[in-house]
């Protein structure tokens, strides 16, 4: 693994030292990066990706690279160097190492790589509790680097999908998904608010951000024509089952933000939109869900949002909309209603 490129993320700068030490041979073998952070060298190294992030997936195939989803077909080289990024959730972690062990023969080489705050120095006992050695590799830029191999596991990583029930629904969730398991505060005031301002007649209606699918399957329940979409793939088929579980209908699609509708409208848009990234506070997916509202709203249509109170929503909907409301609001949440231009 080498390259001019610089790396920005930490794990990736611990790969990029260990390019110049490897004590194994990798020369011939194509390096295949699993769940990883969007990353210039990375691209640059990698011959395929697989990721649940959909952002992250479009830009290995901007770069004509592999890129395959988990709950796709997939295809992993029989001499690839894989390499797993720890996610900060532990269970999803788990779940990709399950996932690794039933997608490649026993025996197969991978690489677990992460940072120190994201738990990765957490990975030898998992890779023991669930019977596999590990070797330290490498330690540096508060990242470790474990070596590992594959082996056939008893349980398996469908295990990991959860069920519950809210709303009169059934619920399906995946480690990885927003309010893994339990029904969202900020979900159950806006739904609340829906409940008394949601015309009668059907609406078609775009869920951004759609999570274990309790949004588009309350709003599919009440016969609306609704559009369910999300960046992450784990939320994209925890919807899709939810759905199922409840013999209802809706429209699933990978996608930032807008980025798959090209220029179709809706009567409604909502959205309970996420604004962190990793442990930071980051507006730009609802800086964007607000700001290009107006361009996918018919006449008349409304965007309805939650969010934290403390969030800066209200300058940014002064912006895109003519006017805006506050329709309901407790200590910690406020759902927002604003009119299209």
């Amino acid at each position: 693994m080498s390259g001019a490129t610089k790396s920005a993320s930490p794990s990736c700068q611990l790969l990029q030292r260990q390019s110049e030490v490897f004590k194994r041979d990798v020369a011939n073998q194509p390096l295949w990066a699993v769940a990883p952070p969007q990353d210039a060298w990375l691209m640059a190294q990698a011959q395929g990706v697989i990721s649940a992030d959909h952002a992250v997936l479009r830009a290995f195939q901007a770069q004509n690279k592999v890129a395959q989803s988990p709950f796709a077909h997939v295809s992993i080289p029989s001499d690839a160097h894989v390499v797993l990024f720890w996610p900060k959730a532990h269970a999803l972690g788990i779940w990709w190492l399950k996932w690794l062990c039933e997608h490649l023969p026993p025996g197969a080489s991978i690489d677990v790589v992460g940072e120190h705050q994201g738990g990765i120095k957490r990975v030898p006992k998992v890779l023991a509790e669930l019977g596999i050695s590990s070797d330290k590799i490498d330690s540096a830029r508060r990242c470790s680097l474990f070596a590992t191999q594959t082996q056939p596991l008893e349980q398996k990583s469908d295990a990991a999908w959860l069920t519950f029930e809210a709303l009169g629904l059934t619920l399906c969730s995946h480690p990885g998904v927003f309010g893994h398991g339990k029904f969202d505060e900020g979900t159950a005031l806006l739904l609340e608010a829906l409940e008394h301002k949601l015309p009668k007649k059907t609406q078609r209606i775009l869920d951004v951000g759609c999570g274990d699918g309790i949004i588009t399957a309350w709003l599919a329940q009440r016969g609306h024509e609704v559009t369910a979409m999300d960046i992450s793939e784990f939320a994209l088929e925890a919807t899709r089952k939810t759905l199922e579980a409840n013999q209802l209908a809706g429209r699933v699609l990978a996608s930032d933000v807008y980025q798959a509708l090209g220029d179709e409208r809706f009567d409604l848009i909502i959205s309970n939109p996420p604004f962190h990234q990793e442990r930071d506070i980051h507006y730009g997916a609802a800086a964007r869900l607000i700001s290009s509202a107006p361009n996918h709203l018919n006449r008349g249509g409304q965007l309805i949002l939650v969010a934290n109170a403390f969030l800066p929503y209200p300058e940014r909907l002064t912006l895109a909309f003519d006017h805006f409301e506050v329709m309901a609001e407790n200590r910690r949440f406020k759902v927002y209603g604003a009119g299209s231009r």
